[in-house]
């Protein structure tokens, strides 16, 4: 804990959740020792050991000695951690390493029988901007909306003014490359950072400004980048989606503040005074659910391509279960999103489950919490809370 940083309710979750499992009076009791953990190693006090029912007699040597036979290393399960984390921190490390290491090529052309540095960038920037679409007409798509749209159409519009910057900043970053290495115009150090990022396979920064965050490596980035066209020409043309993809907005917590924003209108609640239930379906995917006629308008909606870490999910049981050996993500079910009074959610059995932009959580600054899910749970809150238990809107893959 030391050296640590507590910036929010969730940092302090924590900390409070280790102090009342690992300290307390339960420490000294000689009738029932504590353990702190009996994978692989027994943690226990000194005394416990060799037999010592009481650690009041013990010598400094005899602490000295219990300190020598601590292994170097300790496993996960001393922290509350699934085996699986450790195989999560060092996957995450050798990523880094690759990646540090790929930003130790070479940069200048190399010849031979192979493709050019040069080349290979051309031919990239050439396929990307093939899939860049035209922008699209926001005017057109707001007149058609009419002078008072609804709280989710309001969002559509701005999503789609983003939008509109990033593919614009796209097309004339990657025609100015394009020019750039053939001679036609100087080759600026912003015109080189895209095409070192398109070399070694990353998402350029002049890009990254514009778009969702996200960790995830060139070729992904563009397989999301296409999904998330497709999911605003689907909304442009059929209204609020069946089943909404929070990752392909730009900014997913804004349509849920209008979800809240457009019930409390119709129900004349307080703003202020309601918040939002979470369910988690039985459906895997969209054309399992029930017809949308007839719905009620307090149903909120539905979402899809949430990822839950630290923890697996029991579909027969509709409830959080521990992780499966080597499976780090799963992907959860969809999850309906319910605006309600604050005053009438009473929930039992359930993990308040924070919900995230990337696996890599948030930065310092607490940026890229998008909202908390309630999800049910038969194991004590924490449990899940020592196995890190939370959801990404992305993976980094």
């Amino acid at each position: 804990m030391y050296g640590g940083r507590v910036s929010d309710d969730y940092d302090r979750r924590i900390l409070t959740t280790y102090l009342s499992e690992y300290m307390g009076d339960f420490l000294f009791d000689d009738c029932q020792r504590f353990y702190f953990s009996r994978s692989g190693f027994d943690y226990v006090l000194p005394g416990a050991l060799n037999g010592n029912s009481s650690t009041l007699s013990l010598q400094l040597e005899d602490y000295v000695a219990t300190v020598e036979t601590l292994p170097l290393t300790n496993s996960p399960a001393v922290f509350g951690l699934h085996p699986n984390a450790e195989i999560g921190y060092y996957t995450n490390m050798s990523k880094n390493v690759w990646k540090d290491l790929i930003s130790l090529q070479p940069r200048s052309a190399q010849s031979g029988a192979g493709v050019s540095r040069e080349d290979h960038i051309g031919n990239v920037a050439s396929d990307i901007q093939s899939k860049v679409p035209e922008p699209v007409d926001v005017d057109q798509i707001r007149k058609k909306l009419g002078l008072t749209p609804t709280p989710t159409q309001v969002v559509l519009l701005q999503e789609l003014d983003r939008w509109n910057l990033l593919t614009a900043r796209m097309r004339v970053s990657l025609g100015d490359l394009q020019k750039a290495l053939v001679g036609e115009i100087g080759m600026s150090d912003e015109l080189d950072a895209v095409g070192n990022a398109l070399y070694d396979g990353f998402l350029p920064n002049l890009w990254r400004s514009l778009c969702p965050k996200t960790e995830k490596p060139l070729g992904s980035w563009m397989e999301h980048f296409t999904k998330r066209f497709k999911q605003y020409m689907d909304w442009v043309a059929n209204g609020d989606p069946r089943v909404m993809w929070l990752s392909g907005l730009g900014i997913p917590e804004s349509y849920l503040t209008a979800l809240v924003q457009a019930t409390c209108r119709a129900k004349n609640w307080p703003l202020d005074k309601s918040t939002l239930y979470t369910r988690v379906t039985s459906y895997t995917n969209d054309s399992q659910l029930p017809a949308l006629d007839g719905m009620k308008d307090d149903a909120g909606c539905y979402v899809k391509g949430l990822f839950l870490e630290g923890a697996s999910w029991d579909l027969e049981r509709g409830c959080l279960a521990p992780q499966k050996p080597k499976q780090l993500v799963e992907e959860l079910p969809i999850l309906q999103v319910i605006p309600i009074e604050a005053s009438r959610l009473k929930l039992q059995n359930t993990f308040r489950t924070p919900v995230y932009v990337t696996q890599s959580r948030r930065n310092a600054m607490g940026v890229g919490l998008v909202f908390e899910a309630d999800l049910y749970s038969t194991e004590h809150a924490s449990h899940w809370v020592l196995q890190g238990v939370a959801l990404a809107l992305n993976t980094d893959y």
